[in-house]
C-alpha cells in the first residue's frame, strides 16, 4: 500500500493536523507501508521531519489511498485528489464533507454535520501515561495543583498569555504554559514547546485548552479539561462533545479565575463538576480504556474500493450519498439511478461451504441444500419466463448459469430439455452439482472462467441473485454480449431497492445488505441500464411481496400473517410492485462486434 497523506498547512490552523499528520507517516511506515506527506510544493513547514517524509510533486507515485487532513478542503482540491486516486477524509468540514468516499471523524463534528462512517476519538493517538481518576487531588491539600495551560504550538487568538496573568496564584496553583513568544510572568512557566507532550498531560491536576486533540487526549490520561474557545465553531464543538467551557476569547479568559477560584481557595465543587464531565465524555467516545486499534492501524488494514465512476454505466458525475456505515458507504449514479457500495476494503467473505449453510441458514432458516425444492420450483416458474422470451424457436437450448451454486436451476433446466452449463468460485457446490446431480460446471470467477468459450456460444445467460455480487458490472455485461447469440435472453434476479424495505427507511436496507452486495438495483431504473449494454428489457418480475415489513400495520402480521388485512396489503404491494426483490428478462438486441453499447466504461 501507498498512502499520500494530505495535511492542513495553514498557520491559522495551529499545529495539531500537521503534527499528527507526520505521526500518521511515522506509524505507516513502521507497519511495512509506503507513506509520504505532501508538502503543498514548498518547503516543509513549522515543523521539519525526515526529508524523505515530504512528496512536492503529488503526481510523483500512483497512490492506493489519499488521506486528506484538511480541516476543510475545498472543492476544487477535493476533485484534484480524488482523480489522483482513493480520498479517505480526517475529521473533514468543508462543502464537500458529503461527497467523500470514506470518511473518519476522530474529533466529534457539530451534531448537524452530515455523519461520517466512524466517529472514534479512540483512534487517535493516546497518551500510554495516565492517572488513576479524574478526581485525584482535586484541590485537597498543601501542594499547589498544577495546571497546563495550551492552546496548540501557534495560539493564534493569543489566548494563553492574558489567560496565565490573571490565573496566577502561587499558593494555589502551578502554571505550565505553552506560548510561541514566551514571555516572563511571576509564578508561570512558559515554554514555546513541550516534547512529548501527550505523555506528560498525566503530570498535571488540570489542563486548559481549546476543543481539539489535546482535550481527548487528557480526557483519556484522566486529567480534568476546562475550555476557553477562540471562536464560536470551537464553542460550539465544545459543548457538543459535552465539556465544560469558561467561553469565548477574552470573556472566557476572564471567567476561567472565577470558576477555579473562591476567594483563595480552589473551587472544589467546580473541580469535581469538571471531572465528572470529562468521565462521562471518556464513556461517550470509548476512551476509558487503552484502545484496541489506532488510526495507522486501520489504515493499514485497508485496500480501498472507491470506483471513480458507476459500475455499470460509466458516468463520472459524482452522485449523493444515500448512506454511510463503519465499513462501506452508498453512493447513487445520478446518470443510470444505480446504487453502488464503496468500500475501504474486501468484504470478509469467502465463497466456501460455510457461505451456503452456515451463512444461508443465518438469512433464510435453512440451508442451501434443505432449501433444493423451493429452489427448483422457482426454477422452473423462470424457465418458463425464458422460454416465452426467447425469440427463436432452438431444440435443446443452451444456458449458462453464473453463480449455479449446488445446481437447483441447472437440475431444472435440463429437465425442461436446455443443454445447460454452469459456472460457480465455490469448489464444494461445483464438485456436488458434477457428481451428484451429473451436471456440467466449471469452478471459477466470472467473467474469467468464460474467456476460452467462443463468442455467441449461449441461447441463454441467467445469474440468480449472482448480479450484485460484481464490483465491475460493465465488464461482466461486455463478456456477457460476446457469449451470448443475438436475440439471446439474459436473466437475472436481484434485491430491489425500490421495495417496501428500501422505502421505508432506505438506511435501514442498505444497513442489512450483505457485505458482498457491491450493486443494489431499482426495477424502475434496469431498462435504461440494460439498453446502454445492448439489451432490451422484456419483463420484470416483482417478487418477495411482505406486508410484515410495511409501516404501522406490519406489526400486525409478524405473527399473524392472513385476515382480510393481510391480503390487502399484499395486494398493495403487488399492485404498486412493492416487493423486496424482482427478476429482469431482456434479450440481446444486436451482435458484440456490433454494439456500441459500453463504449467508454472502464
Amino acid at each position: 500500500m501507498t498512502f499520500l497523506v494530505v495535511p492542513t498547512l495553514e498557520k491559522a490552523h495551529g499545529t495539531g493536523h500537521f503534527s499528527r499528520s507526520c505521526e500518521l507517516i511515522r506509524s505507516l511506515r513502521a507497519l511495512g507501508a509506503e507513506a509520504y506527506l505532501w508538502a503543498g510544493g514548498g518547503a516543509p513547514p513549522l515543523v521539519s521531519p525526515d526529508t524523505s517524509f515530504f512528496v512536492f510533486d503529488e503526481r510523483a507515485r500512483a497512490w492506493d489511498c489519499i488521506v486528506l487532513d484538511r480541516f476543510h478542503a475545498p472543492s476544487e482540491e477535493f476533485d484534484k485528489w480524488s482523480a489522483l486516486g482513493p480520498v479517505i477524509g480526517i475529521d473533514e468540514g468543508g462543502i464537500r464533507r458529503r461527497d467523500f468516499p470514506f470518511l473518519i471523524d476522530l474529533l466529534p463534528p457539530l451534531p448537524q454535520a452530515p455523519p461520517a462512517n466512524m466517529l472514534c476519538p479512540s483512534l487517535l493517538p493516546l497518551p500510554r501515561a495516565r492517572r488513576d481518576s479524574f478526581h485525584g487531588r482535586g484541590g485537597a491539600g498543601d501542594v499547589p495543583l498544577r495546571i497546563l495551560v495550551a492552546f496548540g504550538g501557534s495560539d493564534p487568538e493569543n489566548l494563553a498569555v492574558p489567560l496565565c496573568r490573571i490565573l496566577a496564584a502561587p499558593d494555589l496553583v502551578s502554571i505550565t504554559a505553552l506560548a510561541p513568544d514566551p514571555p516572563h510572568c511571576e509564578g508561570v512557566t512558559f515554554l514555546s514547546r513541550i516534547p512529548d507532550l501527550r505523555e506528560r498531560l498525566a503530570e498535571y491536576d488540570l489542563v486548559i485548552t481549546h476543543f481539539g486533540l489535546t482535550a481527548f487526549e487528557s480526557v483519556h490520561a484522566r486529567v480534568p479539561v476546562l475550555i476557553v474557545s477562540p471562536s464560536a465553531y470551537h464553542e460550539r464543538l465544545a459543548r457538543c462533545a459535552g465539556f465544560v467551557s469558561a467561553g469565548l476569547t477574552q470573556k472566557g479568559i476572564g471567567r476561567v479565575p472565577k470558576l477555579l477560584y473562591r476567594g483563595n481557595k480552589i473551587n472544589r465543587r467546580f473541580w469535581g463538576k469538571l471531572g465528572n464531565a470529562c468521565e462521562t465524555i471518556a464513556a461517550r467516545y470509548g476512551l476509558k480504556e487503552p484502545p484496541a486499534r489506532d488510526l495507522p492501524g486501520l489504515l493499514r488494514g485497508f485496500s480501498p474500493r472507491f470506483p471513480r465512476a458507476c459500475p455499470v454505466c460509466g458516468s463520472t458525475g459524482a452522485g449523493p450519498v444515500l448512506a454511510r456505515f463503519t465499513d462501506r458507504t452508498y453512493r447513487r449514479c445520478p446518470a443510470c439511478g444505480l446504487v453502488y457500495m464503496l468500500r475501504p476494503a474486501p468484504p470478509p467473505l469467502e465463497y466456501d461451504r460455510s457461505y451456503f449453510f452456515e451463512m444461508y441458514r443465518n438469512q433464510y432458516g435453512k440451508t442451501y441444500l434443505e432449501d433444493f425444492p423451493a429452489l427448483t420450483k422457482a426454477a422452473e416458474s423462470r424457465l418458463d419466463t425464458i422460454g416465452a422470451v426467447l425469440s427463436r424457436d432452438v431444440e435443446a437450448p443452451r444456458i449458462l448459469d453464473i453463480g449455479c451454486a449446488y445446481g437447483a436451476f441447472l437440475a431444472a433446466a435440463r429437465e425442461r430439455g436446455f443443454s445447460p452449463l454452469g459456472i460457480d468460485p465455490t469448489e464444494d457446490a461445483a464438485r456436488y452439482a458434477r457428481e451428484e446431480l451429473g451436471l456440467p460446471v466449471l469452478r471459477g470467477f466470472f467473467p474469467e472462467a468464460a474467456r476460452d468459450f467462443p463468442s455467441g456460444s449461449f441461447d441463454a445467460i441467467s445469474l440468480w441473485y449472482v448480479i450484485e455480487h460484481f464490483e465491475n458490472l460493465a465488464e461482466v455485461f461486455a463478456e456477457i454480449r460476446r457469449l451470448l447469440k443475438t436475440g439471446g435472453v439474459l436473466s437475472f434476479a436481484t434485491p430491489s431497492f425500490g421495495g417496501v424495505s428500501a422505502k421505508v427507511s432506505a438506511a435501514g436496507f442498505l444497513e442489512k445488505s450483505p457485505a458482498d452486495h457491491f450493486t443494489l438495483w431499482d426495477p424502475k431504473h434496469t431498462a435504461n441500464i440494460l439498453k446502454r449494454h445492448g439489451f432490451i428489457l422484456k419483463k420484470i418480475v416483482i417478487s418477495g411481496h411482505h406486508p410484515e415489513r410495511f409501516p404501522l400495520v406490519g406489526r400486525i402480521f409478524k405473527s399473524r400473517r392472513q385476515g382480510m388485512l393481510y391480503r390487502l396489503c399484499l395486494w398493495i404491494s403487488k399492485i404498486f410492485r412493492l416487493g423486496d426483490t424482482f427478476e429482469a428478462h431482456g434479450i440481446l438486441a444486436k451482435p458484440p462486434e456490433q454494439s456500441g453499447a459500453g463504449a467508454g466504461i472502464s
